[in-house]
């Protein structure tokens, strides 16, 4: 493979713009780079998880999701590139259909918490929500492919399931939700 980064600064963005992967320049705070850096930031925070301790029955799924966003990025820099198929939406709902297999039924709503991991997760999930929000805010306007809206829909609900398979595996309960304010209105 060459060098795709021999230059790491290049001075074409003190202007305020970047390119995309097409060569076309854009305001760096535009919809399409705040849709790229919220799926880069979900990238970031489900390495964050990894550095502490994962079940191994997810290190691989969740290793494959970097590299999915990694490339759902390519498609956000590039218009009209397409890289993500229905194969990669079919791997997050078979991963759902397993691990939730796994789970006892919800009977409550659970909060971020549990393990350090889970919460790392809880993060990682409420950024991803984030950022199917921008890319549905940019579809809005520019082309933008269906099959990546759906990745981040259906990544969403994965990473709830995972969260909740840390806690389990770590023999931690989940931080279920107690409304205290409804309990006080029945008393």
């Amino acid at each position: 493979m060459a060098n795709r980064l021999s230059k790491i600064y290049t001075r074409t963005g003190d202007n305020g713009t970047t390119g995309l992967g097409d060569g076309t320049r854009v305001a760096k705070d535009s919809l399409r780079i705040e849709a790229m850096g919220d799926v880069d930031e979900l990238n970031s925070v489900i390495g964050l998880m990894l550095t502490e301790t994962v079940p191994d029955i997810l290190i691989d799924t969740l290793t494959q999701i970097q590299h999915d966003l990694f490339n759902l990025g390519g498609e956000i820099c590039i218009p009209d590139y397409v890289i993500l198929q229905q194969a990669n939406i079919d791997n997050l709902e078979e991963a759902i259909d397993t691990l939730n297999d796994e789970l006892a039924p919800l009977k409550e709503f659970i909060l971020p918490g549990g393990t350090k991991a889970a919460a790392f997760c809880h993060l990682a999930r409420t950024v991803c929500r984030r950022a199917e929000r921008k890319l549905i805010t940019l579809a809005r306007d520019e082309k933008v492919t269906e099959i990546s809206l759906k990745y981040l829909n259906r990544l969403s609900d994965l990473l709830f399931v995972v969260c909740r398979i840390i806690n389990k595996e770590a023999s931690v309960p989940d931080v279920l939700w107690q409304n205290k304010t409804k309990e006080k209105a029945q008393a």
